[in-house]
């Protein structure tokens, strides 16, 4: 074989494998996928007002009380390929669904987990949104008031005369 012939094969090979790895990659992402990847965007980047404007059933939880729970907060989605693998629809209908994915979280520590579960989504204003309730649930934040250990005791004195 000439170097020409080899050089000819070498291209068309390559551009063989090239196109056969990237099958993944050329396939669009569904608008589930999408939304609830956008979400954990917008959250590992510390944007909880507008984290917040992103999520579904929000109920007697205030802006400024998620602001300050999240904030507080040492979990946050991982970023890139860990951020969310095995992405999965499981149920789908005009307002509902529900999902399945394994979401990577870091920590400030600088340990990294996972968790996998189903999600449910809610189509709002034309856009699917995540659950406020998952979004603080992964996080590890309550919206409870913690007692307070120092000041006075909530036991009234009870003096005998």
């Amino acid at each position: 074989m000439n170097i020409r012939s080899l050089f000819a094969v070498a291209v068309t090979v390559s551009f063989l494998l090239i196109g056969a790895g990237s099958g993944k990659s050329t396939e669009a992402a569904s608008p589930l996928e999408k939304s609830m990847s956008d979400t954990l965007d917008v959250w590992r980047e510390g944007r909880y007002e507008q984290l917040f404007d992103q999520l579904a059933h929000r109920g007697k939880t205030s802006r400024e009380m998620f602001v300050k729970n999240m904030s507080a907060s040492t979990t946050r989605p991982a970023c890139c390929w860990q951020k969310m693998e095995n992405f999965r629809i499981l149920n789908e209908k005009r307002t509902e669904a529900t999902v399945y994915a394994k979401i990577g979280l870091d920590s400030a520590s600088g340990e990294s987990e996972a968790t996998t579960r189903e999600f449910k989504l809610t189509h709002q204003e034309g856009v699917w949104k995540m659950q406020l309730a998952d979004v603080v649930a992964i996080a590890g934040v309550t919206g409870k008031k913690r007692k307070s250990t120092r000041g006075h005791s909530s036991k009234v004195p009870v003096y005998h005369y």
